[in-house]
């Protein structure tokens, strides 16, 4: 009796006291971000307050929005990705579930005798489950296994919102300076126009070179209205990633579109690189681990069925216990050898594979691409830079020098105005795109192109 109570004893112990820490999970989750982008994700200690999340918010955006000020905002505070918070601590709570044994179960049954002078007969039962015990290590393992891959695929999704975030920013800067651009080009045919309307009254042009006049300005302001529904659409985008509303999306930009930057890092390693960095390759490689083990214990265990230990006691007449002892119930894995559950968990262990090759595939190749296309994007922003725009706007220059001199017609030098405002649009359009790639290229190796502790670009 005493060392059948004594197991019992040990076997609830065992399980120990499980609690939910509400750091866990995101305080790793923090470190790989900071790790990579240098940027947290104000979630390290659990969930924040509301209340806290709305303050950090307004002092961010008190002085105007820099790209790094939006990615802070975006990782603390896009609904999104604060639903994708909140699922690691239903990860945890699977993983506090796994570490517990089964509850045991308390029986108890009445006998009523034939004569009536003889008492009620009544026998306890408590039972536990064993194999509980021996298995709870390994299972234990496998959750604590589940959880480091859903931290991963957390931090994962923690570090696209990131990207993102400074394409959208991005995107806000270049539909800025167009608009700004634009706004010029409208007044400056505005001022052409009235022009054109003193010199056609005064018998200096004809009424067709007025019209022409006349028609390009209406078209810039067209152009005008377009430039500004595009600024509104981007910065809605950037309201939606960083789950901004009300007064919040009165927020201003307060960097221009930058150059590109002074360093290119060498493209040579950044496969390898890659494919050691990236989180969601990292989880996938715990999921075929997990998986892997998952299969090993099921294959173990297959001809073990449930144990069940207890202690019996029975009260006869009187009230004194009549008969006590142990009691042990073996289920007979005779009909269901667990077949099914092995078969599909080794189909799943190849599935995981299968997704790792891909994914690791996937890797290299976006490497590949956006590298390519952060250098081809550079080499066209020099060219724009250094020869287009310059000779754009010399044409301008020659071409007014010739219209004022009444050699050339108002719809000749409109051309030119035309040729070196789509030139100019086409250089901001491409520096956009360098930047973007330039993004997305460090996303696809899993974090910023420079080595932690220098800067210096590799």
């Amino acid at each position: 009796m005493n060392r059948l109570s004594f197991l019992l004893a040990l076997c609830l112990g065992a399980a120990g006291c499980a609690t939910m820490s509400p750091e866990r999970g995101h305080a790793e989750l923090g470190a790989l971000v900071h790790e990579r982008v240098s940027v947290s994700t104000g979630w390290e200690r659990g969930s924040p307050s509301d209340e806290a999340v709305r303050d950090q918010v307004r002092e961010l955006l008190r002085d105007g929005l820099s790209r790094e000020e939006a990615v802070r905002i975006a990782l603390m505070n896009s609904p999104g990705l604060q639903a994708s918070y909140e699922a690691l601590g239903i990860s945890q709570a699977e993983l506090v579930e796994a570490g517990l044994l089964s509850n045991p179960s308390l029986g108890a049954s009445v006998r009523f005798p034939r004569s009536p002078t003889l008492g009620l007969d009544v026998e306890f039962s408590l039972v536990q489950g064993l194999l509980d015990l021996f298995l709870l290590p390994a299972r234990k393992r496998i959750a604590q296994q589940q959880f480091d891959a859903d931290v991963l695929r957390t931090a994962h999704e923690a570090l696209a919102m990131v990207a993102q975030t400074r394409e959208a920013y991005t995107a806000v800067q270049a539909a800025e300076e167009l608009l700004r651009y634009q706004t010029k080009l409208v007044a400056v045919f505005e001022a052409s126009a009235e022009l054109a309307r003193m010199q056609h009254e005064a018998g200096n042009i004809p009424e067709l070179d007025l019209a022409v006049i006349r028609t390009a300005w209406q078209e810039a302001r067209v152009g005008l209205a377009r430039e500004e529904l595009a600024l509104v659409e981007q910065r809605e985008r950037m309201n939606r990633l960083l789950g901004l509303w009300g007064e919040n999306t009165e927020w201003t930009v307060s960097e221009p579109l930058r150059e590109p930057s002074a360093e290119e890092p060498s493209f040579e390693q950044l496969e390898r690189l890659a494919l050691r960095r990236r989180l969601d390759i990292d989880a996938a490689r715990k999921d075929v681990a997990l998986l892997a083990q998952s299969v090993s214990l099921a294959r173990s265990s297959r001809f073990l069925g449930t144990v069940e230990v207890g202690v019996d006691a029975e009260r006869g007449e009187g009230g004194g216990l009549h008969i006590t002892g142990p009691s042990l119930v073996l289920e007979l894995p005779v009909f269901n050898q667990r077949q099914g559950l092995i078969g599909g968990l080794e189909a799943r262990w190849r599935q995981a594979e299968r997704r790792l090759t891909q994914l690791s595939v996937d890797a290299r190749s976006e490497v590949r691409q956006h590298g390519a296309e952060s250098r081809t994007a550079r080499h066209l922003v020099e060219h724009y830079a250094k020869v287009l725009l310059p000779l754009r706007r010399r044409v301008l220059e020659q071409s007014q020098l010739q219209y004022n001199a009444m050699v050339l017609s108002p719809f000749q030098l409109l051309e030119a105005r035309r040729d070196e405002v789509r030139t100019y649009r086409e250089y901001v359009e491409t520096l956009r795109d360098y930047w973007n790639a330039r993004n997305a290229l460090e996303n696809a190796v899993g974090g910023r192109l420079t080595d932690d502790d220098t800067g210096v670009a590799r």
